[in-house]
């Protein structure tokens, strides 16, 4: 299949979002085009999630909810509208047996009237929400696996499962464009929104990140709270050796489907390890690390918690946390190492 890539004013080269899926489908002669009608109707969700995200400062959607998520995260009200948004789009299309929202406290069952199907799907709908009131880079992130319950309507099971059993994951990022990539277990594909025509074109076919760079991102505010290993591996990264490439570049946005994306580009490190206030991290397991890794391992690099695969993790729960580092293989292997106390 070709991963031909648009350029504008060249309208031979369109790859939009919708055909991609369809040759992918075509690859699969068993598919019964759940997996593809479920995708294109989350590609229509975040168009008009999209839409209200660059109207936010105009209508009366920006600003706080008065509530605050399952995280402790204060909500903001084009948070509630974007949850409200995703779930409203695929609950009734017949291919889902359960949701899970980074906004929510427990599953979301598909309503009895709809139709259920065979996948399930968790999604943080609006990641970096803090950074809305700044119009500064925000996106919705997503994961998706197969039922694993027995009966119609899916429960718990059927979102708690470990990442390397997900069939999909991708993010979409609300920035100077609008940009969906997603892995389907077959590389990484990025497609940029065309506001003009109103659909999604392959921009960024076959991403690969790569194998070392010269970028960490980390919220070093936190830096006294880091163990010594972590803080000695930034320490090190800070420190000049030009046959290595260091020192590193800082470049921390505070949301990260922005810092991931940057980092997929360009390579290097991004982390959100743990600290002695809150060992575990602040990042959710199933919503935000699960997906990202495997974006990031499908494009050629590592995600680790630390000490192992992050897919590879065994979840206790829907809004378990973990410690992040994923970026280039030997990025992330050199920081392992340093923990781990063998540099």
């Amino acid at each position: 299949m070709s991963n031909r890539q648009y350029i504008p004013g060249d309208e031979t080269r369109l790859m939009t979002i919708q055909r991609y899926i369809a040759q992918e489908e075509r690859l699969h002669p068993e598919a019964t085009g759940e997996f593809s009608t479920l995708l294109r109707n989350l590609a229509l969700a975040v168009k008009i999630v999209s839409r209200e995200v660059r109207r936010a400062g105009l209508v009366d959607i920006l600003g706080r909810a008065a509530t605050t998520n399952t995280s402790g995260d204060e909500v903001k009200k084009l948070d509630v509208f974007a949850n409200r948004m995703i779930i409203n789009a695929l609950e009734t299309g017949g291919q889902l047996c359960v949701m899970a929202s980074e906004e929510n406290e427990s599953v979301i069952p598909i309503p009895e009237e709809f139709p259920c199907g065979k996948y399930a799907m968790l999604f943080d709908p609006l990641d970096g929400s803090s950074n809305i009131e700044a119009n500064v880079t925000i996106g919705t992130v997503f994961s998706i696996f197969r039922r694993v319950s027995d009966g119609c309507r899916g429960t718990e099971q059927d979102v708690v499962q470990s990442g390397v059993k997900q069939v999909a994951a991708g993010y979409i990022m609300y920035g100077s464009s609008t940009i969906m990539v997603f892995t389907t277990g077959n590389g990484v594909q990025g497609f940029t929104l065309d506001p003009t025509i109103g659909s999604f074109l392959l921009s960024h076919g076959n991403m690969k990140i790569p194998a070392h760079g010269n970028i960490y991102s980390v919220n070093e505010g936190n830096r006294e709270m880091w163990d010594e290993g972590f803080r000695r591996y930034i320490a090190w990264l800070q420190q000049e050796d030009t046959e290595s490439g260091r020192p590193y570049k800082a470049r921390y946005v505070g949301s990260m489907v922005a810092d991931i994306h940057r980092t997929l580009l360009y390579g290097g490190i991004f982390a959100y390890p743990g600290d002695r206030n809150n060992p575990q991290g602040k990042l959710r397991l199933m919503y935000e690390a699960n997906p990202m890794a495997f974006l990031v391992e499908q494009a050629g690099g590592r995600a680790s918690d630390g000490s192992k695969r992050i897919l590879e993790i065994e979840p206790t729960d829907v809004h378990q946390r973990v410690p992040v580092f994923m970026g280039s293989a030997h990025d992330v292997t050199t920081a392992e190492e340093f923990m781990a106390g063998k540099r």
